[in-house]
């Protein structure tokens, strides 16, 4: 299977400014992703899809292609998937086609190549999945059958209709995506969605699923990578 590594990386910013490029436990973030791509041998070509020049010289030093991305794709409310699909778009103006497109979001800094690869082989021995996501599995006490919601009166009753269930052990296991540190897509779905159709999970743990989002996720992120 050739599979296109993308790292989507724009320059703005609201909740950490600038955080692509802020250096975590000594690198810019950005390059830890770069670095994972780089290391998996599942990985055919890597690319950072930017409009920014100051995280497209970080990407070119540390041996990534780069490709400008269209300011109109550079905004708050960009989605995902036509920020993948201008990057695939413009490799195959170089006659470049994978067969599905592996998205890695910045932000997942304790994302490795063994993820990676393992996430990959999941995703290759499955001939009619569509896409794969990462994720986590949600502890017992967030399980769906533990949620409750507030009434108009201000009290609590279950979030959904059905018997209640409480005991742990009868509670079947749910599942929610961490970030994602891993989307993978079959190239000719790229036009439909990142995740979707028949969509595979690659479990990830709690620990290696920080999504940086705010200080407090850039310091647990920090001390986790200065325990490694």
């Amino acid at each position: 299977m050739r599979l296109l590594a993308v790292i989507p990386a724009r320059g703005g910013s609201k909740g950490l400014p600038r955080k692509n490029v802020r250096p975590l436990a000594g690198l810019p973030l950005i390059v830890y992703s770069i670095r994972a791509g780089q290391a998996a041998s599942s990985v055919d070509r890597l690319v950072v899809s930017t409009e920014d020049t100051e995280i497209a010289s970080v990407a070119l030093d540390n041996g990534a292609e780069v490709v400008e991305r269209p300011a109109a794709l550079a905004q708050d409310d960009t989605p995902t998937r036509p920020v993948i699909e201008h990057a695939v778009k413009t490799l195959a103006g170089d006659g470049y086609a994978p067969d599905a497109v592996l998205t890695l979001q910045p932000t997942s800094p304790l994302r490795t190549a063994r993820h990676i690869d393992e996430a990959a082989a999941r995703f290759a021995s499955d001939p009619s999945a569509d896409s794969l996501v990462s994720c986590v599995r949600v502890p017992h006490i967030f399980h769906p059958n533990s949620m409750m919601r507030l009434t108009g009166d201000q009290a609590l009753e279950p979030y959904f209709d059905g018997p209640t269930i409480t005991r742990r052990q009868d509670k079947g296991a749910a599942y929610a995506r961490n970030g994602a540190a891993i989307y993978i897509t079959r190239t000719e779905r790229i036009k439909d969605f990142v995740f979707g159709g028949r969509l595979l999970p690659y479990e990830m743990s709690m620990e290696d699923s920080v999504d940086i989002d705010d200080e407090d996720d850039w310091r647990r992120a920090e001390a986790r990578l200065d325990a490694r």
